[in-house]
């Protein structure tokens, strides 16, 4: 594994109908939108899954966590720790939960922002939000 600071990452923004994807580099401290999977119940095509990492190879796969605002856990909490699991299960990479409370709505307002329509599931809010996980933990690991 890299040096800490010098590796790469992928982020997940986990939900029941779509996956957002980002990728980056800890140096960088940034991420780019990389995809959103379709998934069905949360459960995505786990072949996309894998050909993302063989594509990307990241040193860390990062998953957001939908805290509530009082800390506390709640079912997407559960689902996004279990998909979390099956990643490093599967693939046996490292996976860390980020805490991405507000992300979607922060997502939702730059998706606006740029032009983009209330429909959102098309336009990049969900790839976005891993961006903002990914640059989450990135702030987190240099603070």
């Amino acid at each position: 594994m890299p040096d800490p600071g010098n590796r790469r990452l992928l982020a997940f923004d986990f939900g029941t109908r779509r996956i957002g994807v980002a990728s980056g580099q800890e140096m960088l401290g940034t991420g780019q939108p990389l995809a959103m999977l379709p998934a069905r119940d949360g459960i995505p095509d786990w072949q996309q899954i894998e050909a993302l990492l063989a594509d990307w190879q990241p040193d860390i796969v990062l998953v957001g966590l939908p805290l509530n605002m009082d800390d506390t856990e709640n079912e997407m909490c559960a689902r996004a720790r279990k998909f979390g699991k099956r990643l490093h299960g599967r693939y046996h990479i490292t996976v860390e939960m980020v805490d991405e409370r507000l992300t979607s709505y922060e997502a939702k307002g730059e998706v606006m922002a740029g032009g983009g329509s209330r429909d959102f599931g098309r336009h990049g809010v969900d790839d976005r939000a891993a961006v903002l996980i990914l640059e989450t933990w990135c702030r987190e690991q240099a603070g």
